[in-house]
């Protein structure tokens, strides 16, 4: 599949799905809190988002029932929301959020420590953080997506911790998922050659011990292989002749 190229008029719309991304995440990092369950997290998203005037984008695809990704400590990604998930202050909480806005899509994700409480794991965060930066700084014309990756890969490794190999960022418009794919890690100068016009989601996935991963029987969640603790962090960026733009600017709470 080519990868698309997008007018002035549909990165402005990709951003307005954006926007609204990012709305609900402060949203959801608000209302994270002890006792609470991910169902109730899930159920609350998906009204906003209804309300909004938005569809949830994740809902349905590839027969996925809900409307967010709720992963705790050793999750990674695609935690599937429950009513027996109920938050522990000190949990890692990863949520990810996608959205369907005038034909257009919008995700992002961001991890959170829950209850806000001082937390063992903030090196870890702040590294996956920082290595999401250094790859978006990466995103211009005339690179290509290897050094979008390499730049991720290099700051996470320097910082002693691992990044997912098994799941990728994306390209994204009116799919949620669109060529090319972006890996977290790899080598500088290899890969397409990024152009003004392209959208990315890159999406680091940190893990405090090795980057090996495996899908639990429910056939969706993704959990660390040795069970340590993993953080996860999105941002859409688009590409312009006047370097990277970040459609999904959000402050994290619980950092």
């Amino acid at each position: 599949m080519a990868i698309i190229v997008k007018s002035e008029k549909e990165i402005n719309a990709l951003a307005r799905a954006g926007q609204m991304v990012a709305r609900l995440l402060r949203e959801l990092c608000g209302m994270a809190q002890p006792d609470m369950t991910t169902l109730e997290l899930d159920k609350a998203a998906e009204g906003w988002i209804r309300k909004a005037g938005a569809e949830p984008a994740f809902k349905g695809y590839r027969g996925y029932e809900h409307t967010i990704c709720a992963s705790i400590n050793e999750e990674v990604v695609h935690g599937i929301p429950s009513s027996q998930k109920r938050l522990v202050e000190g949990d890692l909480l990863s949520l990810d959020v996608g959205v369907r806005l005038d034909d257009f899509c919008g995700d992002s994700a961001v991890t959170i420590v829950v209850g806000g409480v001082p937390s063992s794991s903030i090196p870890l965060m702040e590294a996956a953080q920082e290595g999401l930066r250094c790859g978006i700084d990466q995103a211009r014309t005339g690179n290509r997506v290897g050094d979008i990756s390499h730049a991720v890969e290099s700051y996470v490794s320097q910082q002693g911790f691992s990044v997912v190999r098994d799941f990728v960022g994306h390209g994204i418009g009116r799919e949620m998922h669109e060529e090319p794919q972006v890996p977290n890690f790899g080598e500088p100068g290899k890969g397409p050659r990024l152009c003004a016009g392209m959208v990315l989601a890159i999406e680091p996935m940190v893990n405090d011990g090795g980057y090996e991963v495996e899908v639990l029987k429910d056939g969706w969640t993704v959990v660390t292989k040795d069970r340590s603790l993993s953080v996860h962090f999105e941002h859409m960026v688009a590409i312009t002749d006047n370097g990277p733009v970040v459609l999904t600017e959000w402050e994290p709470v619980g950092l």
